[in-house]
């Protein structure tokens, strides 16, 4: 099973940050067993929605070459619970990294203004090639922004 937990991308600077949307609906798979009558995104599915939007400044950047791969969580707080209904604003940022193909990233994740994750991570560029069809992530691309030129 795939998830993309990235559903619109809002704004995009080039060698600084990307932002983004992650819409929480009830029908999510996730939510059925976590927790049964009480539906809380997991922690590590926000993450991942943050890690995500770390690729897709990567693949942008990049010309639609590179995707950023996790490999290790530097720091992680969760700040309150993410609800079905929620809508949560995903910022990621650019930080200093020790070398050219490994990458280092701030994210929060915010709903109504309250932080709900806070992350550093860090992880390597890969060919976008050799994990997804170049064309079809451009097209995806295009939906996530409505078209819109960053």
């Amino acid at each position: 099973m795939r998830y993309l937990l990235v559903d619109r991308i809002t704004e995009l600077e080039a060698g600084v940050r990307i932002a983004g949307v992650k819409n929480v609906a009830m029908s999510e798979d996730f939510l059925e067993f976590h927790f049964p009558k009480n539906p809380i995104m997991p922690g590590i599915m926000l993450l991942e929605s943050l890690v995500q939007l770390a690729g897709w400044y990567e693949a942008v950047s990049s010309g639609f070459t590179k995707w950023f791969l996790v490999s290790k969580v530097l720091k992680c707080s969760f700040y309150g619970f993410v609800l079905p209904g929620d809508q949560v604003g995903l910022r990621v940022s650019v930080s200093d990294a020790p070398g050219q193909d490994m990458k280092i990233y701030s994210a929060v994740g915010e709903v109504g203004g309250k932080r709900k994750i806070r992350a550093e991570f860090q992880g390597s560029l890969v060919g976008l090639e050799t994990i997804e069809e170049v064309e079809e992530q451009r097209h995806h691309f295009q939906i996530l922004t409505r078209g819109l030129n960053f």
